[in-house]
């Protein structure tokens, strides 16, 4: 955590030294338009062109789409920008793409999802959490609480990132653990979640992967099945915020996504000015925000931030 907020604060630093001179940075991520953990990524990237007076350009597909996200990716190199930001959900569908750029001289830095994939591509840092390993630590504390067995909900299928919460969720769980798909619909998760409960009454523990979309429809289907059972979520809504206040779940796990917008731009603004980058990828997350925590910032959550 220390090196986070250093990193953050050397960042901050370097930001508003920044000259105002004419910066084109494009970043390209596959967050989905209903989708509000990507409304505080883009909150970040925003800030950042602030702070910095670069001339920052954020793309998205509508829906989670590679061959989109591949082409939106291409259209950027074709612009050839001072510096590229891409989320790598799938390495494979968008590694060339990528490659591209980086063939063409344009700096890239990952964000958020594709730690595991960047150095192959040639991508310069990543900044974000191991989606593993964060996994695991999610299902050694639920076991701790007594989970015997589990539901993973994976809400964005395809989504390398996701998978791998769930397998890191599954090693530090260490009991039952099924993956259990659905869309990024609300309803349709609060259903599927609801049936799941109540056909198997054994299920102790359910681990969703995003908390506005799959965490709190996860949060009402438990509490009307009427059963004691665990709820955790990856990311932040103030909702589910409050519900761990509320005791309807256990914790909530942050990579702080705002940074995740933020640092990238700051970076390549001041690379393309001084000739300055970070030496190593910058660890976003994960941070455990349990019940103690959680009142703190609900504010900012609901403010885009957190």
């Amino acid at each position: 955590m220390k090196n986070i907020v250093k990193s953050a604060l050397v960042a901050g630093a370097l930001a508003v030294s920044s000259p105002a001179f004419a910066t084109d940075i494009i970043v390209v991520s596959h967050g989905q338009a209903n989708d509000a953990f990507w409304s505080v990524v883009k909150n970040g990237v925003s800030l950042a062109a602030e702070h910095t007076g670069a001339n920052v350009d954020y793309r998205a597909p509508e829906t989670f789409d590679m061959v989109a996200m591949s082409q939106l990716i291409d259209a950027a190199v074709n612009q050839e920008p001072d510096g590229l930001v891409v989320s790598i959900p799938d390495g494979d569908a968008l590694g060339p793409s990528i490659q591209r750029a980086v063939e063409a001289g344009i700096p890239v830095i990952s964000m958020n999802s594709g730690s595991d994939v960047a150095p192959g591509l040639g991508v310069t840092l990543h900044v974000g959490q191991s989606e593993y390993d964060a996994g695991e630590a999610a299902g050694k504390k639920l076991a701790e609480m007594g989970g015997k067995k589990a539901v993973c909900v994976n809400h964005e299928v395809g989504n390398v990132a996701l998978d791998l919460r769930c397998e890191g969720f599954t090693k530090g769980f260490g009991g039952e653990v099924s993956v259990l798909p659905t869309s990024n619909d609300p309803a349709e998760i609060e259903a599927k979640v609801s049936a799941a409960l109540s056909s198997d009454e054994d299920v102790d523990t359910v681990m969703a992967l995003g908390a506005s979309t799959a965490g709190e429809p996860t949060v009402a289907a438990a509490k009307a099945s009427g059963r004691d059972v665990n709820v955790a979520s990856f990311d932040l809504s103030a909702n589910f915020l409050q519900s761990i206040v509320d005791g309807d779940a256990a914790f909530a796990i942050d990579q702080q996504q705002f940074l995740q917008g933020y640092l990238p731009v700051v970076f390549l603004a001041n690379n393309a000015a001084y000739g300055l980058m970070p030496g190593g990828n910058v660890p976003s997350g994960p941070n455990l925000v349990t019940k103690d925590k959680a009142a703190q910032v609900i504010d900012l959550s609901a403010k885009g931030i957190r």
